[in-house]
Parts: structure tokens; sequence; C-alpha cells
């Protein structure tokens, strides 16, 4: 099996990242779960046994001696059977690409052993170390010369509706797997924090795109520099922190209602689609509980307490099936938690505010931008 096109080992990056197009990882288990791309899969030479084997091998007696001891750890039958993957990967996206740490002797490897059986597959010149470089590199660029948005609003206004309705924005939420909050861990875990350095790069791209054809700026969330666990990079965070910002304006009661929906029913069907019925309660009700715990110090120890029993019926009502009670300790927490922490935040940002409304008015807001800019680049 050849490729149509015959296409020769790739330096094309941001066609790659652009076109989402699909990538075998070849780098042993560990090395893909440190951090990789957003369209690769892992398919490795070697385990990681079998790597650091060869790696100790490597320094201790050279690369021939590497190369003769990964050849007896990787048998005929190991090779059938890994090669047999990367084919039918590859029959499977047939515009897709092979790389590995460097580009170096095991992706040259790999398509030895796929050539030898009848299928020519292209792999990336430089592999994982230059892709992410590239990354590094345009993204930097981009932080430092292309003009950003930043949509902010209270805790609940449903910021994320509107980024996600904009072409040229970057759900860093959704690429953290996380809503933001104290209280907006997901099931499944987050990214490693290169795999999300490596997504937020990939979407800014994309997202620059949209922006040159548009003339509009780049939009994005405001967040903190923490997204859970992830951590926005240094050129991101100081990017955001000079750009301008749209505020949504939403009513306590709408807010209320956003979080509740979010954060109690969509939270608890997470849960209960990975887990079942009654262990996704539990894990959800665990995951309520260990956030505002996380919280305690700002909240104070006696409203602390106060809010940590009022969460426990609320729990208790919700096992009975009547999840009510949840929206008063929704009430509590943005009034007494999180408005106050954001007027404190906006305070210091206030001069560079330059639009705020309703979420209708935003939005009509940024379609009248979108349009303008449009025009200027016709005329």
């Amino acid at each position: 099996m050849t490729r149509p096109d015959a296409c020769p080992d790739s330096g094309d990056f941001l066609r790659l990242f652009l076109d989402d197009v699909p990538l075998i990882d070849t780098r042993a288990p560990v090395e893909f779960e440190r951090g990789a791309f957003p369209t690769s899969v892992s398919l490795p030479l070697m385990t990681n046994e079998e790597r650091a084997q060869v790696g100790t091998c490597y320094k201790q007696q050279g690369q021939a001696a590497a190369i003769e001891l990964g050849r007896a750890l990787v048998d005929s039958e190991k090779q059938a059977r890994r090669t047999a993957a990367w084919v039918a990967f590859a029959a499977q996206h047939p515009q897709g690409y092979l790389y590995c740490w460097r580009g170096g002797l095991r992706s040259q490897i790999c398509q030895e052993w796929m050539r030898e059986a009848g299928c020519d597959y292209p792999r990336i010149g430089g592999g994982y170390k230059a892709l992410r470089r590239f990354l590094i590199d345009e993204f930097e660029r981009i932080c430092r010369g292309r003009p950003l948005l930043i949509v902010g609003g209270r805790t609940g206004c449903n910021k994320t509706a509107l980024i996600e309705s904009q072409a040229t924005a970057v759900d860093l939420e959704a690429l953290a797997h996380h809503r933001g909050s104290a209280f907006g861990r997901r099931p499944g875990g987050q990214p490693t924090q290169l795999s999300f350095e490596n997504g937020v790069a990939v979407a800014m791209l994309k997202a620059e795109q949209q922006a040159i054809r548009t003339g509009c700026p780049i939009l994005l969330e405001d967040e903190s520099r923490l997204i859970g666990r992830c951590a926005l990079p240094p050129g991101l965070s100081q990017a955001m922190g000079r750009a301008p910002v749209v505020l949504v304006e939403a009513s306590l009661e709408q807010r209320v209602e956003h979080s509740f929906r979010n954060y109690i029913l969509i939270k608890l069907e997470e849960w209960q689609h990975q887990l079942g019925e009654e262990a996704g309660f539990e894990a959800f009700a665990e995951d309520l509980t260990r956030s505002l715990y996380r919280v305690r110090k700002r909240l104070g120890g006696v409203r602390y307490k106060a809010i940590s029993t009022q969460l426990q019926t609320a729990l208790a009502a919700h096992r009975r099936g009547e999840p009510e009670l949840h929206r008063e300790l929704i009430r509590l927490l943005l009034v007494e938690y999180y408005d106050p922490m954001y007027d404190y935040q906006l305070s210091k940002r206030r001069e560079l505010v330059v639009f705020q409304g309703d979420q209708q008015a935003v939005r009509e807001y940024l379609s009248q931008l979108n349009n303008l800019n449009i025009k200027e680049q016709s005329c």
C-alpha cells in the first residue's frame, strides 16, 4: 500500500496541525503519557521496559549494542504484531504520518518494517521534539503579536456559550477538561501540562487562521493562571492580562440556574455515565465535598462549617431525588465567595473593559466587530 501522493517525510508542521493530520507516536507509552499532540495515537515500537533496557545498553555499550539488544527484545512475533497495528492505522488514515522522539532510529525502524509489509508510510522530520519546538515558537509569536479579546463576567453567566459560538475563539476550559472554578473538576481527569500546552498551541494556530480571514481578535474566556491543575503558559497569561475585556452580564437567578445545571445536574450525569448510578453519585458527592474543602480558608472557619453542613443536607435530599436544595447553596457561594473575588479582580482591570451587556448584547457587539473588520478588509 503506497500513498497516492507519494508524499515524502514531512517538515510542513503548520499543515499537519491545521488539518488535524492523524499521527502515529512510536515512542514508549511513558513518553506519550508525558505529552502528546491532539491527533496522535500511541503505537509504540517498544514497551517502557524494553525502552529502558535499550537505553541503559546505549549509555553503557553504544548504539550498535543497543540496536542488537532491541532486535532481541522485539522478536519476530512482536514485530509482526506491532507492524500490523501500524499498517492498520495507515489503512484507516492514509494521509497520516509517524514520528518518534527526534525522527531518528525508532521511526526509521517502524517505517522500514511497514515498508516490508507493503505499506509505504512517511514520518515526521525531527520527530516530537521538532513538532513541540515549532508549536512553542508559533505560540509565543501569536501571544506577542496577535490581538486578543477576553470574555469576562461573574461565575455562572455562561461565558463558555459565547466562546463556543465564535470562530476565532479558543476554549481553554475544554482543552483543560475542567470548568475553571474550584468546583470545576470533571470525570476522566485532565491532560498533562505538556499535552495541555500542545493543545492550546494548536487551537491558537487554528484561531489565528480565522482571525486573519476576518480581521477579528482571538477570543478567550477570562481565566486565572490555573485551570484545575493545568497552568496557562506565561506568555499567554501575560498577553491575556493586557488584552481588552468584554463583560457578560446576567442576573443572580440566571447565574444560579446555569450553575445548578452545569455543576449539579450535568456533573452528576458525567460521573454516573463513567461509573454507574450508585458509584457515580458517590463520586459526585465526594467531588463537591472536596471542592468545598479546598476553598475553606477563603470562606473562613465558621462560614465553611455552615456551608459544609448545608451541602451534606442538599446531597442527602439529592439522593432521595430532590436536587433543588443545591440552588440555595449555589446562591450563597456566588454571593459570598465568587462575587467578592470577581469584583476584586475586575477592579484591577476596569480600564480594559471595552463593552458590557447581557448575552445577546455581547453577541451583537462581537458580530458588529466581525462585520466591521470584514468591510474594512474589502475596501
